[in-house]
């Protein structure tokens, strides 16, 4: 076929097309390669440098929500030398899995660093896994203040008001959170910090919202190297009980397997 205007025949416009797509990809993945170097050698925020050397407690709603959503932040904290801690606030037994979901939060938590004797579940009735329940603000604040007291701790991270998912008991724990924080209940010294919440476009943008998360403000912001998402991603995978076919592609690609950007309350 002979050359058009521009020099070349019709059959080859879609690779010009393909190549003007891809350039522009490999550069952002070129970029975001050394950003997740330079923010895993040294995590950035005001309150990052304090994370790493705090007793910290990581609040949770179920198991998998420590691999799900955290993985970033106790991988980052682990490789920093600290000795975080989880509090889960539910069995997740929702459908009659709690005893099962127990010991899979144990086979997570091991391969993020964290032992099982610093690993406590709270499974109390009037604490269900539902997503359609919201857990009694002052129950819930009665567990978490004698968890912190009893264990001298003095950094609490969890779910914002947005949950991540909007999963009600997700909620629930920020409400709490900010309820202690607000009456001014917790500890002197203990801060809080809350997992962004981020739109459905940039929660499944993987790797590449490492660039968006950078330029954006936080307090504290946690990047995995590659090595470290494979094994956030191990964790995960321990939660057979929950692995599910869209579970496998929320592994893939949400940015939450990577990057965790918090902010204090």
């Amino acid at each position: 076929m002979a050359a058009g205007r521009w020099g070349w025949g019709l059959p080859g416009l879609p690779l010009v097309l393909l190549g003007l797509v891809l350039v522009p990809v490999l550069v952002l993945l070129g970029v975001t390669r050394r950003l997740r170097r330079r923010f895993a050698a040294a995590p950035r925020g005001s309150a990052a440098g304090e994370a790493a050397v705090a007793r910290a407690l990581v609040l949770t709603a179920h198991p998998d929500d420590e691999a799900m959503f955290f993985a970033p932040t106790l991988l980052a904290l682990g490789r920093a030398g600290g000795r975080p801690a989880v509090l889960c606030c539910s069995a997740g037994n929702y459908y009659n899995q709690g005893e099962i979901r127990k010991k899979e939060l144990e086979q997570s938590c091991s391969l993020l660093g964290i032992p099982a004797s610093n690993v406590t579940v709270v499974d109390h009735r009037d604490l269900p896994d539902n997503p359609s329940v919201e857990w009694d603000t002052q129950l819930l604040a009665a567990f978490v203040l004698k968890h912190i007291e009893d264990n001298n701790i003095n950094l609490v991270v969890s779910f914002d008001a947005g949950g991540v998912s909007g999963h009600a008991n997700h909620i629930s724990l920020y409400t709490a959170l900010r309820y202690l924080h607000s009456e001014q209940k917790l500890p002197e010294g203990c801060r809080v910090l809350v997992l962004e919440s981020v739109n459905l476009f940039r929660k499944y943008l993987s790797v590449l919202d490492v660039l968006l998360s950078c330029l954006l403000p936080s307090d504290a912001l946690f990047v995995l190297t590659e090595e470290e998402t494979e094994r956030a991603k191990r964790a995960m995978r321990c939660h057979r009980s929950q692995l599910l076919w869209f579970r496998h592609l929320y592994m893939l690609f949400s940015r939450y397997m990577v990057i965790n950007s918090l902010h204090l309350l």
